[in-house]
């Protein structure tokens, strides 16, 4: 069994992003949020850590939040944390594809 670390800091890194906008902001959907892909995340990594091949719980995650965070993106023109969140996501698809091929 290899540990997915990349999965494991991705999930980390959303996770602490939306305890961050709460600590700053006071936004409780940001927290909310944060912590409920950032588990999402996480579990995809534990799966992905027993069989590399199953990456369905990480690649649905990244998708989701690629495609909303990249419209929030559009939309505010703002790079923290919309473009950040959708780049890093969009870059954790692009791994998971990889690792299936």
């Amino acid at each position: 069994m290899t540990v997915d670390w990349i999965g494991f800091g991705y999930a980390s890194i959303i996770a602490s992003g939306g305890f961050l906008g709460y600590h700053r902001k006071g936004s409780i959907v940001s927290l909310v949020a944060g912590l409920f892909f950032g588990l999402l995340a996480a579990y995809g990594a534990y799966r992905i850590s027993w069989d590399p091949r199953d990456v369905k719980m990480s690649l649905l995650t990244a998708f989701f939040l690629t495609t909303f965070m990249g419209i929030r993106f559009k939309r505010s023109k703002k790079l923290m944390p919309a473009g950040i969140v959708a780049g890093l996501s969009l870059l954790m698809i692009l791994r998971l594809v990889l690792l299936l091929t």
